[in-house]
């Protein structure tokens, strides 16, 4: 969108009266400021400045500590470029606005390469350069709460007045009680461009999944999931509900994942997955041994906080193993059936936590890095992967954490400078929580020990 089109847009929506210039943090948050909308130019045409340090501030928003970012630097601004998707109104505001996507380009002109959305550019330039086109599905879950509870309780339905108390995975009754709510939901989609397919109960009281149609461009799909976790969050607020996309809100429920289907097309359009069958061609298994070798290296993007890692065990309708299979969802990845036309590869590791932008880089990353040395997959499952003697995703934060450090492919798929950020980051966050003690360890050991 040029300064004439973003002009030309405000000229068609008279009511908007400024703009929230946001950029996506490491920990999939929106940090931006909010400018009044005769700005526009310089919001598009990249004169708006930040801190660079503001896409690695950790989860509280605070700096990391010792971060040459902020020390090493003085805390330097970059440059806010306009990533190019239009303007977005936003419908959840009392006050009309719209929404502006930017990215971190440094003082010299080059890409910040801390910035996570430029890390996705890099792996999608990548797979432009080899005559292939990433064509990305994301399917997101998330729960509405009652905000008014100390801690999050199950929605009141919008018809009854109870709460909902019982699991309502594929409920037709459970969607039509919160048919207002979802018709906002698809309302919005619409108008910030972002295509929104079906929508289901889910196994969860109160937990939804909605679900994205393919796009030919990873970056695209990326900024629907990020805008798509804000819209929902807005507009559940407007409706008297709280929307969260913890990985596991609940401990006896189950948790909110983050699934993305791809597949891969050439420069004809045509799926280099399918060879007419099930199995899929040679290149598909190339990127499935790659997504195996990765997988455990790039965990801590799939579930990068300490609530994650409750979501991530046996039984839990999540992945704990490396491991593939044909139509098998207790696999980390799965190839679905259908026509062989559609062939893909399903990702089931991340949970809804997680940056869009990371987990797209990971996953795609990961793929490329298999067909570049054309990898050979383990043979597939079949049956219950809980039940197998399998290597096991880090089973907590710490461990993940150590293995993005230390993980020898993590340097091809990220810039040392996001690589260090995110570590830094998260090691600053996993002190924070192991300072703190809970309630239920009061209970458990007061007066006992």
């Amino acid at each position: 969108m040029s300064e004439s089109k973003a002009e030309a847009w405000l000229a068609q929506h008279p009511e908007i009266e400024s703009i929230f210039a946001c950029v996506c943090d490491l920990n999939g948050t929106m940090r931006g400021k909010r400018v009044p909308a005769d700005q526009v130019s310089k919001v598009v045409e990249g004169g708006l400045r930040l801190p660079l340090s503001i896409v690695g501030m950790d989860i509280w928003g605070e700096d990391v500590e010792n971060s040459e970012l902020v020390f090493e630097t003085g805390d330097s601004d970059g440059l806010c470029d306009f990533t190019g998707r239009p303007l977005m109104p936003i419908t959840w505001t009392t006050r009309p606005t719209a929404l502006a996507m930017l990215w971190m380009r440094q003082e010299n002109g080059k890409p910040f390469p801390g910035d996570p959305r430029r890390a996705l550019a890099e792996v999608a330039a990548k797979f432009r350069a080899r005559g292939l086109t990433p064509v990305v599905a994301t399917e997101l879950e998330f729960y509405l709460f009652d905000p008014t509870e100390d801690h999050p309780q199950a929605p009141c339905s919008p018809v009854t007045g109870k709460r909902l108390d019982s699991d309502g995975a594929l409920s037709l009754d459970e969607l039509q009680h919160f048919d207002e709510f979802l018709n906002e939901v698809y309302d919005a989609c619409e108008l910030q461009g972002i295509p929104a397919d079906a929508a289901i109960s889910e196994n969860g009281a109160g937990q939804f999944e909605i679900n994205m149609r393919h796009v030919d461009d990873p970056l695209r799909a990326a900024d629907d999931a990020v805008l798509f976790k804000r819209l929902v969050r807005g507009i559940a607020r407007k409706h008297g509900f709280a929307a969260t996309f913890m990985a596991k809100p609940y401990g006896d429920l189950a948790g909110s994942g983050f699934h993305v289907h791809f597949s891969l097309v050439d420069e004809n359009g045509v799926n280099v997955f399918d060879n007419g069958g099930e199995e899929g061609t040679p290149l598909m298994l190339n990127a499935v041994a790659g997504l195996l070798a990765t997988m455990q290296q790039n965990t801590l993007t799939f579930a990068p906080h300490e609530n994650s890692y409750r979501r991530l065990l046996p039984g839990a309708h999540a992945p704990t193993n490396v491991a593939w299979g044909y139509e098998n969802r207790t696999a980390a990845i799965r190839i679905p059936g259908g026509d062989p036309k559609a062939r893909r590869i399903e990702h089931r590791v991340a949970g809804a936590d997680a940056n869009p932008y990371l987990v797209l880089t990971s996953i795609l990353g990961g793929a490329l890095l298999g067909i570049e040395q054309d990898m050979q997959p383990v043979a597939p499952i079949t049956g219950d992967a809980y039940t197998m003697k399998l290597d096991n995703l880090p089973l907590d934060w710490a461990t993940a954490i150590d293995a993005f450090r230390k993980g020898p492919d993590v340097p091809g798929l990220f810039s040392a400078r996001l690589q260090t950020m995110m570590v830094e980051c998260k090691t600053q966050e996993l002190r924070k929580f192991a300072r703190q003690v809970t309630h239920f360890e009061y209970d458990t050991y007061l007066e006992i020990v």
